[in-house]
């Protein structure tokens, strides 16, 4: 791949990964209700999903993925209920306690396989690399240092774009220290995990 190349796919995706998705309406409510890191643990696992696809597209699974679409079907349902999920949670917990965290669902291990689980689901990644990526890069000539340069680019672009998003998220929910408003805010970045629960479910790759 030549440098031209590079630029490219790295401006494509970051142009694609700003557009915001159900993976950004994830993060923010992520951050909202949990704080700056448990939104970089769900970052870590957003980016890793992506790189999952980017994977599969570059070694020729894109078949193997269309094929399977059952599963992906599967997995976009299982996300939806598990976005549902912490969403009830979040509303529940908004009268009980003037602090937002708090529960299993906070720990960055469990943000870290949110992020993943809600990539994989995500129509908007498919679409990019197992149909707009082979528009912009010729998968059948890319080499073993290639792959690892746009592993690179991957997570740094993905990196710059969702970090702006989970760092004024988090900032806007320390900067309200009232028991009044952290119930509010609760259940707001409740009312965006549930609106990300119907998105994920109800679109379509």
């Amino acid at each position: 791949m030549t440098l031209a190349g590079f630029f490219t796919y790295a401006l494509a995706l970051g142009i694609a990964a700003a557009v915001p998705g159900p993976g950004i309406i994830a993060l923010v409510a992520r951050a909202l209700s949990s704080g700056f890191r448990a939104a970089m643990a769900f970052s870590v696992g957003l980016i890793l999903g992506d790189l999952i696809f980017l994977s599969a597209a570059v070694f020729g699974l894109a078949l193997i993925a269309e094929t399977l679409g059952e599963v992906f079907v599967v997995v976009r349902l299982c996300a939806g209920l598990y976005l549902a999920y912490l969403a009830v949670r979040l509303w529940r917990s908004a009268g009980k306690t003037d602090r937002i965290e708090g529960g299993h669902a906070d720990r960055p291990f469990a943000s870290f396989i949110a992020g993943i689980t809600v990539t994989l689901a995500n129509p908007k990644t498919i679409v990019f690399y197992l149909a707009v990526l082979p528009t912009i890069v010729d998968l059948r000539t890319v080499t073993a240092g290639d792959f690892g340069v746009l592993v690179g680019l991957t997570a740094l672009v993905l990196a710059a774009v969702v970090t702006p998003y989970a760092a004024l998220a988090a900032r806007a929910r320390n900067s309200l220290r009232k028991p009044v408003f952290r119930a509010r805010l609760n259940r707001g970045a409740a009312a965006i995990m549930a609106g990300a629960a119907v998105w994920t479910v109800a679109r379509r790759a």
